[in-house]
C-alpha cells in the first residue's frame, strides 16, 4: 500500500523582495514535482547564500523528495541546531523522518510538535500519515479528520484519508471481517466517486469472501471507463473461474485479448495475456496453453517471473510437480518474497509428498504476506490431514437368502509426524440366518498398526490383530494381517501391493467353517490429462480349505464434468476358483461386464456447513460357468453433511444382484442390500507435533 506524503505549504517572507522573486523559479519546481531541477537550482543559490534559511529548507526538501532521504535528515538536523525554536524547520525535519521511513521516531517527534501547536495542519497531517505507515489506521483517521477541521476539503488530506481507509480495510480483510471492510471502503466514495483503487480493493474483497456476483458487478463499474476495460474483463474472468464457470472465464479472456491495442500499456498487456493463458489451463486446454507459454519464453531470453509462474501452474495441473518446483525455485531466486513462488511451491511440494517442505514454504509466504488467507488455509488444511481422528460406522445388510448382519466399526488414526502414524480398527459383527434354524454368530475383529512414509512417493502400512468368532456350535480365534506398500511410480499413477489375511465371514455358516483366506493384492490406478482414467485390481487367494481364487476387476472411465463430478465407464470382472464348493459361491468361471455412471460431490470438496453426496448406477450382464447371461444392476448412494472442518455425518445405501457381491451358494439368483450411517470426528485442534 502506498501512502501519500503531504507537502508542506510554504508561506515564506523575506526582508528583501527581490531575493524572494529570484527563488520563485525554484519554488515552482518544488510545487510541480520537478525535484531534480529544484535540487540543482537551490544548490546554486546556496553557493552564493550558504546560510540562507529558506534556500536551505528548499534544498533539503528537493533532495529528500528526490530520494536522498538520509542527506535530507542530516541537513534538517543541522538546521535545527541553527534554529532550534523555528516551527517550520521542525516540520521539515519531521517530514524528512517520513522520507527515510523512520516512522517510530517520526511518531514521537510529531507528538512533540502537536503539544506545541495542536492546530497545525502540516503537523496533524504529517502525524496522521506517520500513523498510517505504522498501520495504526484508526488513530491515523482520527488525526486526518483533525487536519480537515483546520483546512476543510484539503485535497492532500482527503487523498491521505482515502489511503488510510484502504489500509484499514485491508487489515479487516486479513482478519476476515469482510462486512466491516466493505463499509470502510464504501466511505471513500463520499469524496472520490467510483475511485478505481477503492473499487479494485472492493472487488478483491468480494472475490476473497466468495461474493462472486458482487465482484462481477464491481468490475463492470470499473469497466465503464474505456481505459479500464481490460482491468474489468480480466477481473470478471477470474470471478467466473472462482464461481466454477471456467468456460465463460475463457470466453471473457478471449474478448480481453482481442481488446489489446497500440494504446494498451505494457503492464496491462501482460496481465491480459497472463489471464488468457490461465483460462486455457483452467479449461484443461494444456496444448494451447503450452504453445502460448513457449511463445512468451522464446520471445524473452530472460523469462520474467509471471511467465515462469504460468509454466509452473500448467505443470501442477498436469501433475508434473517436479518441473513445477524447479520453476518456482527460479522465481524465488529472483524474488524471495514472490507470493506465487512461495505458495505455488508449497502446493507442488504437498502434491509430491514433501509435507515438511510444504509447511516451510507456506509459512514463508506468511512472513511476507501476514495473515494471507490462501496461505493460512493451506497450512490449516495440511494440519487437518495430520490431526488425529476417529470414525464410527453402523451398517445393516440382508439378502434374499435370509442372511442378515449388523456391523459396528470404529477406526482411528493418530499421526505423530507427517511421516508416522498409528492405526487402529475395531469391528463387531453379528450374522443371522432365519432359514437355517436361526443360525447366529458374532465376530470381534481388532487390528493395530502403523503407517510410515519411507520416501515422498512410497508409504508402508502394516496392521496385525485377531478375530474372535463365537456361534452356538463353534468358537475360535484367528490371526488377522493387513500389509500394503503404496507407490506413486510416475505422475498420474499409483500402485498398491499388499498381503491380507482374514476369515470368510459373510454369514454364520461360513464363520463356522473357519475358512482362512490369504490374499495377495495389486491395485493400479492411472489418470490422464484428457479425462480418461483406468483402475485395475487383482487378487490371488489361497484358503485353508485348499481352495484358491483368482479375481480380476478393471474399470475404464471418462470424467465428463468436473463440477459436479460426473464420470461414466465400463467395468469388467473375472473370477475363477480352483475347485467349486457347495458352501460358498466358487465358480470355475465367472464373468461380468457393466456400464456405469457416477455423480459425486466428495466430502473433501464440501465446505463447512455444506452437503455432500454420491450416486452410482450400473447395469450389465453376468456369466456364471456355462450358463446363459443374466442381467445385473447395482445402485449405490450416499448423502452427508459437513458440520465443520472437523466433523461430518453421512448415510449410505446400496443394492446389487451381481453374484460376486455375496459369498453363498446359489448366488446367481441373489440380491444383496446394505445401508448404514457413518460419523467422522477430528477430535484434536491441531496435530500432535504442533502441541
Amino acid at each position: 500500500m502506498k501512502f501519500l506524503y503531504s507537502t508542506l505549504i510554504f508561506f515564506l517572507f523575506f526582508s528583501i523582495q527581490s531575493f524572494s522573486q529570484d527563488m520563485q523559479e525554484g519554488f515552482t519546481y518544488l510545487e510541480t514535482g520537478k525535484y531534480k531541477e529544484a535540487e540543482v537550482f537551490f544548490k546554486d543559490i546556496l553557493k552564493e547564500y550558504p546560510t540562507n534559511k529558506t534556500a536551505r529548507l528548499c534544498y533539503g526538501r528537493a533532495i529528500g523528495l528526490n530520494g536522498k532521504d538520509t542527506a535530507a535528515v542530516t541537513l534538517f538536523t543541522n538546521l535545527l541546531k541553527d534554529y532550534p525554536t523555528d516551527f517550520e524547520v521542525k516540520l521539515n525535519y519531521a517530514e524528512s523522518l517520513l522520507w527515510s521511513k523512520n516512522y517510530p521516531d517520526a511518531k514521537i517527534y510529531y507528538q512533540t510538535l502537536l503539544k506545541e501547536n495542536d492546530k497545525s495542519f502540516a503537523a496533524l497531517l504529517g502525524y496522521a500519515n506517520t500513523l498510517s505507515n505504522l498501520k495504526e489506521f484508526k488513530a491515523a483517521l482520527i488525526n486526518v479528520d483533525k487536519a480537515l477541521e483546520v483546512l476543510p476539503g484539503n485535497p492532500n488530506a482527503l487523498v491521505s484519508k482515502k489511503y488510510m481507509r484502504l489500509g484499514l480495510a485491508s487489515k479487516k480483510v486479513s482478519d476476515q471481517k469482510y462486512k466491516e471492510a466493505e463499509t470502510i471502503l464504501k466511505e471513500n466514495f463520499t469524496s472520490f466517486k467510483d475511485d478505481k483503487e477503492t473499487l479494485l480493493n472492493l472487488a478483491n474483497l468480494y472475490l476473497i469472501s466468495k461474493q462472486i456476483e458482487k465482484a462481477k458487478n464491481t468490475y463492470e463499474i470499473i469497466g465503464k471507463k474505456p481505459e479500464d476495460k481490460l482491468i474489468s474483463l480480466n477481473g470478471i474472468a477470474l470471478a467466473h473461474h472462482l464461481d466454477g464457470d471456467d468456460k465463460t472465464a475463457l470466453t471473457v479472456s478471449k474478448t480481453a485479448l482481442k481488446s489489446i491495442d497500440k494504446n494498451t500499456s505494457e503492464t496491462l498487456k501482460k496481465q491480459t495475456i497472463e489471464r488468457y493463458i490461465q483460462a486455457l489451463i483452467w479449461n484443461k486446454k494444456y496444448t494451447s496453453a503450452k504453445t502460448e507459454i513457449d511463445k512468451l519464453l522464446d520471445d524473452n531470453k530472460t523469462p520474467e517471473n509471471w511467465m515462469l509462474s504460468l509454466r509452473a501452474t500448467l505443470n501442477i495441473y498436469k501433475s508434473d510437480f517436479k518441473k513445477s518446483i524447479n520453476d518456482y525455485n527460479l522465481i524465488l531466486k529472483k524474488d524471495s518474497a514472490s507470493f506465487d513462488g512461495n505458495l505455488g511451491k508449497a502446493n507442488a511440494l504437498k502434491a509430491s509428498g514433501y509435507y515438511n517442505s510444504a509447511y516451510k514454504s507456506a509459512e514463508n509466504t506468511l512472513v511476507f504476506y501476514e495473515k494471507q488467507k490462501d496461505a493460512s488455509n493451506f497450512i490449516k488444511e495440511l494440519d487437518l490431514s495430520f490431526t488425529p481422528y476417529v470414525e464410527t460406522k453402523y451398517s445393516y445388510s440382508y439378502d434374499n437368502g435370509n442372511n442378515e448382519a449388523n456391523a459396528y466399526d470404529l477406526k482411528a488414526e493418530v499421526p505423530f509426524s507427517t511421516k508416522f502414524k498409528i492405526l487402529a480398527n475395531y469391528n463387531f459383527r453379528t450374522t443371522l440366518n432365519n432359514q437355517i434354524d436361526s443360525l447366529k454368530a458374532t465376530t470381534n475383529n481388532l487390528l493395530l498398526g502403523v503407517s510410515y512414509q519411507l520416501l515422498n512417493n512410497l508409504t508402508l502400512k502394516g496392521s496385525f490383530g485377531v478375530t474372535s468368532s463365537d456361534s452356538e456350535s463353534k468358537k475360535y480365534n484367528q490371526l488377522l494381517t493387513d500389509i500394503s506398500l503404496n507407490i506413486k511410480p510416475f505422475k498420474l499413477q499409483s500402485l498398491e501391493l499388499g498381503y491380507k489375511r482374514d476369515v470368510q465371514n459373510f454369514n454364520a455358516t461360513l464363520l463356522n467353517d473357519e475358512i482362512v483366506q490369504n490374499n495377495l493384492i495389486l491395485n493400479y490406478s492411472l489418470n490422464t490429462n484428457f479425462n480418461l482414467g483406468w483402475f485395475t485390481q487383482y487378487y490371488y487367494t489361497w484358503q485353508s480349505d485348499d481352495n484358491a481364487r483368482n479375481l480380476l476387476f478393471t474399470s475404464l472411465y471418462y470424467n465428463i464434468f468436473a463440477k459436479p463430478s460426473i464420470k461414466a465407464g465400463f467395468n469388467y470382472q473375472n473370477i475363477s476358483f480352483k475347485e467349486s464348493r457347495d458352501n460358498y459361491f466358487s465358480p470355475s468361471k465367472f464373468n461380468a461386464v457393466e456400464i456405469f455412471v457416477n455423480l459425486i460431490k466428495d466430502e473433501a470438496a464440501a465446505k463447512n456447513k455444506e452437503w455432500f453426496y454420491g450416486l452410482t448406477a450400473a447395469t450389465g450382464l453376468q456369466y456364471i460357468e456355462g450358463d446363459d447371461a443374466l442381467s445385473t444392476y447395482r445402485v449405490q448412494a450416499k448423502l452427508g453433511y459437513k458440520f465443520s472442518e472437523r466433523a461430518l455425518l453421512n448415510i449410505y445405501g446400496l443394492q446389487s444382484n451381481i453374484a460376486s457381491a455375496v459369498a453363498t451358494a446359489g448366488s446367481a439368483g441373489f440380491t444383496y442390500t446394505e445401508f448404514g450411517v457413518r460419523f467422522k470426528w477430528i477430535f484434536l485442534r491441531k496435530p500432535l507435533y504442533k502441541k
